[in-house]
């Protein structure tokens, strides 16, 4: 949406959201491209307080980024919703158009997608996935793109591994359940992503082989991960929390403000200051 004067703002909403990296981000996106009348601000935002926060917006705001809870909370709000935001039931970008229009779409799947071809993951043969969370699903959206094979889900409990297989059938990827208890066989996969909270998987970096294939820890704080720093200790591929977060922003920044491509290399230097400073 466009304000006569030109200003435009944008911002992300979640609870908590004071550790958010996102101004951080979209902010210098902006520095970058010159987009000098653009704000980028947080909000504390929960599902009870989220209707009455987007009817307030004015025509002044571009776009919405969604962090937790608020991804499933936002989609009854909007006007339309994405294929890939409708796959998995979760909205992490909105887009306010010129006539009042409010777009949702998902970023996290093809921002994963992104975040591991930069490091020469293109296809897979088969993957491991820790966890069975929201960012669960989004693995799973993503491997249905990458991977030609079997995934295997390591889970704390059989409700979660039902999840994760209804999940799978959705999204047209062959979901097997295995028990959290074996995540040490995770460990061979070709390709093996962290779902789980930070350190959930502290007690497998002793368990990494001799030569690990490519793992994907989705946390970014805080870095690296015990698991992470031990693959790289076996001179294995590691994409971050933080890759995920920038190539996620990249796409957002695209969509809102319709400048592409986005400054990649600007963006994850100031969000790697931004974390060395905390």
């Amino acid at each position: 949406m466009a304000s006569a004067d030109g200003h435009h703002r944008a911002a992300v909403l979640g609870s908590p959201i004071a550790h958010s990296l996102s101004p951080v981000l979209h902010r210098a996106a902006y520095a970058e491209l010159g987009l000098t009348h653009w704000a980028y601000d947080r909000f504390e935002v929960d599902e009870a307080a989220l209707p009455g926060f987007v009817e307030g917006l004015d025509s002044t705001w571009a776009g919405l980024s969604l962090t937790m809870p608020l991804k499933r909370a936002i989609i009854p709000l909007l006007d339309s919703i994405s294929e890939t935001a409708s796959s998995v039931e979760a909205v992490n970008t909105v887009v306010l158009t010129e006539d009042g229009r409010r777009t949702g779409d998902n970023t996290d799947i093809p921002g994963m997608i992104a975040a591991l071809r930069e490091r020469g993951v293109e296809k897979t043969e088969s993957a491991a996935v820790l966890g069975a969370g929201a960012t669960a699903s989004s693995a799973l959206a993503a491997l249905s793109e990458i991977c030609t094979g079997p995934v295997t889900a390591y889970v704390r409990s059989r409700e979660r591994g039902h999840e994760m297989r209804g999940w799978g059938e959705r999204l047209g990827v062959d979901v097997r359940i295995a028990d959290w208890a074996e995540a040490e066989q995770a460990l061979h996969a070709p390709l093996v992503v962290a779902t789980t909270p930070a350190g959930a998987t502290d007690a497998l970096a002793a368990a990494v082989p001799e030569r690990p294939g490519t793992l994907f820890d989705v946390l970014y704080e805080p870095w690296p991960t015990r698991l992470a720093a031990a693959w790289t200790a076996r001179s294995g591929a590691v994409v971050g929390g933080l890759d995920l977060l920038v190539h996620q922003a990249v796409l957002q920044v695209e969509q809102m403000t319709g400048r592409a491509p986005a400054p990649l290399a600007a963006m994850r230097r100031a969000g790697e200051e931004a974390l060395a400073a905390r």
